[in-house]
């Protein structure tokens, strides 16, 4: 959940969050024999938990979800859920395997806290974990945002320093248009001072609580007080949450330089909802003749493969991609040659997925035909935006990064919903098509420069893009990036929870 996520950030606690999916797992095996896995003493029923326990739930579900589809929830117990989340982390998991032992489900009142210690322990050749990217959310509340994009919130997208800097750094990245946080006027670049009269600076858990109940508000009419700063002057708003429906991509734009026409167009999303906005941007800059394209994803953090493998196919055309592999996944030993799925390849139609006003599935997708594209970066993106940059550099269509390393997850889940939550357990490796992906440590820019909040974004003379745009033009790194790098004395990284940096087949 975003407000649990939050509090990682603001108080050092940990936490995790609770959509319908199917796993790459064939659902036949008996389970390893792990702690609670397994059927029950002299049962001849040989199948595992993970199948005989789906939907056994401690407080069953009743009626439809949002789709209109009966919920399969039947009466069980916080065992059965307990044995579910077990055998689903032993069949599915890509490192099931280094999942520690001697994990005691009596120890656990609810599933979401033994799923959260349901992973390897190990650490990457940078210090990262190696599994950065284990969490749940509220299968309603995933639903809602991954096929609707529709969120609870005020609006505002929040850049933060790492939370063991103080004094705390957080000031806003973005602001969707026509939302609470526009109309009462805050702008890209503001900085936060206090939540409800409570200062940033409070670190006591009461503190804690205030600031994390203001910033991610958990219920629509909920109304908090943000204090804020602009050069040095103090502004104060009042803000309602509602749910809103952002627009993952926005700010379409075609810029005229000297040597041609350069397309920009800042991609927030791999919802579903993108399937159609993305089409329709890329037939306006198709028809403007653009030779090259600045695709902003600096605060993408994924969603569905397919829309990935859409955007990659409508950059390059079918030249360099016919016939090619965009992403190929590798699962862990148990998972069947017959399960798994084959290979994603560079779609050229439409899939048809769910949207206000879905493109019809089957729909020629347009195409720009680049050999070269100029992407801005930073850590906020991940997964199936990494998998954009991967795919394309698989078939040798240039990929140059602008801005900072990306956060590094070549990896990817099915979700798998279970009693209302939706549990998100690394599945699968994706490799390009010459079978590579490993990027765990993230893809480096080719032009390092910080996100410069002193501008909108899609201006010409916000750093990251008058970079990309002087890189495309000379091949070199302007002497502004390297300012802007070395002068980021507090690097921010954008507050986003785990279920918002994903890589999911759709």
């Amino acid at each position: 959940m975003a407000a649990l996520a939050a509090v990682a950030v603001l108080s050092g606690c940990g936490g995790g969050g609770g959509s319908a999916g199917t796993t790459a797992g064939n659902g036949a095996s008996t389970g390893t024999g792990s702690t609670g896995s397994g059927g029950a003493t002299g049962s001849t029923d040989t199948r595992s938990d993970y199948v005989k326990l789906a939907a056994s739930c401690q407080r069953p579900r009743s009626g439809v979800s949002a789709a209109g589809v009966r919920f399969p929830d039947r009466q069980g117990s916080l065992s059965d859920e307990l044995k579910w989340v077990r055998s689903f982390i032993d069949e599915s998991y890509l490192w099931y395997r280094e999942v520690p032992t001697g994990l005691r489900q009596e120890n656990y009142s609810n599933p979401i806290d033994y799923f959260d210690v349901l992973k390897t322990t190990a650490i990457t050749s940078s210090g990262r974990p190696k599994d950065q990217f284990h969490f749940t959310y509220a299968t309603d509340e995933w639903e809602a945002s991954s096929t609707s994009g529709i969120e609870l919130g005020y609006g505002i997208s929040w850049s933060s320093s790492a939370p063991d800097v103080f004094p705390r750094v957080w000031r806003v990245a973005l602001v969707e248009p026509g939302s609470p946080a526009a109309v009462a006027g805050v702008q890209r670049g503001d900085s936060l001072l206090t939540v409800d009269s409570v200062s940033l600076a409070d670190t006591t858990q009461a503190g804690a609580n205030t600031l994390n109940a203001g910033l991610f508000p958990q219920s629509a009419g909920s109304v908090h007080r943000l204090g804020l700063s602009r050069n040095g002057f103090p502004v104060n708003v009042q803000l309602t949450a509602t749910r809103l429906s952002l627009q993952p991509v926005a700010n379409v734009k075609v810029i005229d330089t000297p040597t041609g026409k350069v397309g920009y167009l800042l991609f927030n999303d791999h919802n579903a909802v993108a399937e159609t906005q993305l089409i329709a941007a890329i037939n306006t800059l198709k028809a403007a003749n653009v030779t090259d394209v600045v695709l902003d994803m600096r605060y993408n953090g994924g969603g569905y493969l397919n829309i990935a493998s859409e955007l990659a196919y409508m950059i390059a055309g079918p030249v360099p991609t016919a016939g090619k592999v965009f992403e190929r996944l590798q699962f862990n030993d148990k998972v069947s040659a017959a399960s798994t799925p084959p290979p994603l390849s560079f779609l050229t139609s439409a899939s048809g997925l769910a949207s206000p006003v879905p493109t019809a599935a089957g729909t020629a997708l347009p195409y720009l035909g680049l050999r070269r594209v100029t992407m801005l970066t930073t850590p906020g993106t991940c997964s199936a935006s990494e998998a954009v940059v991967n795919g394309l550099r698989g078939v040798d269509v240039e990929v140059n990064l602008i801005g900072g390393e990306t956060c590094g997850k070549p990896y990817g889940f099915y979700p798998e919903d279970n009693c209302g939550t939706t549990y998100f357990a690394v599945q699968f490796q994706g490799v390009n098509n010459k079978g590579f992906g490993d990027y765990a440590n993230g893809f480096q820019p080719t032009c390092r420069i910080s996100d410069d909040l002193s501008r909108p974004v899609g201006d010409t003379g916000e750093g990251m893009l008058s970079a990309a745009l002087s890189y495309r033009a000379n091949g070199i790194c302007p002497a502004s990036a390297s300012r802007f790098a070395a002068g980021d004395a507090t690097p921010l990284k954008l507050v986003r929870p785990l279920a918002k940096q994903v890589a999911i087949l759709k």
